[in-house]
């Protein structure tokens, strides 16, 4: 049984990074692994569900990816700077990410999938990250008196101005980001005593 929903997941993420999610259909998919149509519902609810799934891990192994490479011995700025970075140019080079930005597309799959999973959802942004987030509030780097899941969810907030970069401008989005960063770095580096 695992044989098959993993034969689809592959197919169908072999064809979301070729043909978009778009011009991907559920019939397509099928077809790709050489199973019926039904049987592609008794693993999968939706190929939204499927996209998702899909795009979460691959989201997890671009975030992992960024933990790994950071320099973890430079300023919470450069290391969040490089993040944002990494983060921004892994979106960009994966076909499937980078479906995050074609927001007529994305929202309408983000909605089911916060309708079934819930607000965790945004839990896979920075959840690597978070780690970090406490022990520069223990050394006194950044402030301790932010709960650090809201300081997550901040960092979530600099991603999702990505999805607005039409709206801002595609000639000033590179620098309202790199500043962006810097004023809410420096916010948070003002340890109230």
């Amino acid at each position: 049984m695992e044989d098959k929903k993993s034969l689809i997941y592959n197919c169908a993420k072999e064809l979301f990074s070729k043909n978009g999610f778009r011009n991907t259909s559920v019939s397509d998919i099928t077809k790709k692994a050489g199973i019926a149509v039904g049987t592609f519902y008794i693993y999968y609810p939706s190929k939204e569900k499927l996209f998702m799934d899909i795009f979460m891990d691959e989201n997890i192994k671009l975030k992992r990816k960024c933990m790994e490479s950071v320099d973890l011995t430079k300023s919470p700025l450069e290391i969040v700077r490089q993040m944002l970075s990494m983060n921004a140019e892994g979106m960009r080079s994966n076909p499937i990410l980078n479906e995050w930005n074609n927001r007529a597309v994305f929202s309408k799959i983000e909605q089911l999938y916060r309708e079934e999973n819930g607000s965790q959802v945004a839990d896979f942004i920075f959840d690597n990250f978070h780690g970090l987030i406490k022990k520069w509030q223990d050394e006194g780097k950044i402030r301790r008196d932010i709960d650090s899941r809201i300081i997550m969810m901040i960092f979530a907030a600099i991603i999702n101005i990505d999805t607005h970069k039409e709206e801002i401008g595609p000639e000033y989005f590179p620098q309202l980001l790199y500043y962006m960063t810097e004023l809410i770095m420096l916010g948070l580096s003002d340890c109230p005593a």
